[in-house]
């Protein structure tokens, strides 16, 4: 790999054009820094709904552009600091104020172990943030009059099923979007850990339980994979043609692609890092191509600040329309509650149609996403569309929230003055279960007698599955394995454990370092008739037949 012993920069030079001018008006509101008459300063929008605080440094043009470029001034410090705090090895940030990329730079290292810098158009893989850009084609496709955010799907694919009629026949693109098909989260992550391609995860979705249809929220990639086949169908195009040509190409994002071979190529690239044992290790690859609207993208921090800037535009690239507003509004906007307060003193969460809909402490509407793999990225961007402001944080590491806390510090410096609260540490406590060991063995201890009267010729054969396919157990120099997925390349070393039950290390995304579950073999009449893999079963399919 390429190496550079300097930074790429860029930062805002202090003439940035004036934002739209804001009336400050007072109103008494308890717990905040107050004015000198003893009345907070609010910025008064359109509506009640848009009242805001005024920034610390008050509502002037000028001073909002002084507040934001002291804020950024402080983003080397912040990221030397996260990075030492949590062991990140690289990261990069950019940030973009009316109308324009102020400020991108890169931190640290692409692969711990190596002097190979990270720069501002240093390659990271993005995860999940990825579903904010396929949400844009989707907006996109709609300007041109190929779709509408309430298209059913079924009538753009229609060989496609879930287990309930009706909403195969009802559900829409934004139902899709939003997470609110009763598809259960990580619905079809399974099989793609074992190795299998998107369009056979596609056709068995319809083995998935289904909870209630526009009335539940459960995280889902493939829901939103599902939403972008259907767009590109409609389009008459390959997913990544239709998001190359409708988003990266017209914004041009030169350096992001939705394909993992065009990210390998890419010279300039970070490696992914998983947490072990307290440290972030280059261990793993991992190719998302299954799943690519949901979690495919590569990108850098400067491109990605080429489509923020856009979206923070209404839709508006170069002065001239890109996306239509009446297409864009609806996908940065509530369309399902996220996460159900549950006491009175807390906020309830929103997703739009790929974005997360918020809002800051002071008031202001925020549009986010955060990205994560357990195998070693981590990625956030925020943007706060009443300030015209953005910033994008891009990292090696897996999920701990270094991108997210450093983007909170950003905000809480622009708005407030100060940091409010131990952001790293918070977010840290947040996340830290996502890398936890995963699975039902975990934390046990093994009997004893473990496998003392057990004739492993008793469990060899192959079992059959609807939902994952056949598993084939054979015996190999003494001990069993378990071969799954498409080429049968998924292979599970099965360790006594108890009687019929077996030990297994499960791989992937989904299994974290440490995890641990069963094999549980069922018999009747004393044969082998059955087994259960307790790590896939999380939804019901992980019972396998003789």
């Amino acid at each position: 790999m390429e190496s550079s012993a300097t930074f790429r920069t860029v930062r805002r030079s202090r003439t940035a054009p004036a934002m739209v001018a804001l009336l400050a008006v007072s109103v008494a509101v308890s717990g905040c820094t107050a004015a000198a008459s003893g009345r907070l300063e609010v910025i008064e929008g359109d509506s009640p709904a848009s009242d805001v605080i005024a920034l610390s440094a008050g509502s002037s043009d000028v001073a909002v552009v002084r507040t934001v470029d002291a804020a950024v001034e402080q983003l080397p410090e912040l990221a030397a600091i996260a990075m030492n705090e949590t062991g990140t090895p690289g990261l990069a940030i950019a940030v973009v104020h009316n109308g324009e990329m102020i400020y991108a730079d890169g931190f640290g290292v692409r692969e711990a172990g190596t002097t190979d810098r990270v720069e501002a158009d240093t390659v990271f893989q993005i995860a999940s943030v990825s579903k904010s850009l396929s949400a844009t084609v989707v907006a996109r496709a709609i300007t041109q009059d190929a779709v509408e955010w309430d298209t059913p799907v079924r009538t753009l694919l229609s060989d496609f099923s879930l287990a309930d009629s009706y909403v195969t026949q009802n559900a829409t693109i934004g139902d899709y979007f939003s997470h609110r098909t009763g598809l259960a989260t990580g619905a079809g992550d399974d099989l793609e850990d074992v190795g299998y391609e998107r369009d056979y995860i596609l056709d068995h979705l319809r083995y998935q339980p289904l909870d209630d249809f526009r009335s539940s929220y459960h995280y889902s990639n493939y829901g939103i994979t599902v939403g972008a086949e259907a767009t590109a169908a409609a389009l008459g195009m390959d997913w990544n043609d239709a998001i190359r040509e409708l988003v990266y190409e017209p914004l041009g994002m030169t350096a992001t692609s939705s394909s993992y071979a065009d990210f390998v190529a890419q010279p300039n690239r970070a490696t992914l890092h998983t947490l072990v044992d307290g440290e972030f290790q280059p261990l793993f690859e991992r190719n998302p191509d299954p799943q690519s609207p949901a979690g495919g993208v590569s990108s850098t921090v400067g491109d990605l600040s080429q489509w923020m800037t856009m979206i923070l535009a209404g839709g508006e690239h170069d002065g001239q329309p890109f996306v239509m507003p009446e297409s864009l509004v609806p996908a940065i906007t509530a369309q399902s509650i996220s996460a159900q307060a549950s006491a009175p003193d807390q906020r309830t969460a929103s997703y739009g149609f790929g974005f997360n809909v918020g809002s800051q402490a002071g008031g202001r509407t925020t549009l986010s996403h955060s990205g994560g793999f357990v195998l070693g990225a981590g990625t956030n961007y925020q943007l706060v569309p009443s300030l015209d402001l953005g910033i994008v944080t891009l990292t090696n590491a897996g999920p701990i929230g270094t991108a997210e806390a450093l983007n909170a510090q950003f905000l809480d410096l622009v708005q407030y003055g100060e940091i409010q609260r131990d952001w790293l540490g918070d977010y840290y406590g947040a996340l830290s279960g996502l890398n936890a060991p995963a699975g039902d063995l975990v934390a046990e201890t093994k009997p004893d007698t473990a496998g003392a009267s057990l004739y492993l010729s008793d469990y060899e054969g192959t079992y059959r599955n609807d939902y994952f396919g056949d598993l084939v157990v054979t015996e190999v120099d003494g001990s069993l394995q378990a071969a799954l997925g498409p080429r049968e390349n998924y292979i599970l070393t099965l360790e006594t454990w108890d009687s019929d039950t077996f030990a297994f290390v499960p791989t992937g995304e989904n299994a974290p370092h440490g995890s641990l579950s069963s094999a549980t073999f069922a018999r009747s009449g004393g044969a082998v008739t059955g087994v259960t893999l307790e790590f896939f079963n999380a939804h019901g399919l992980g019972e396998w037949r003789r």
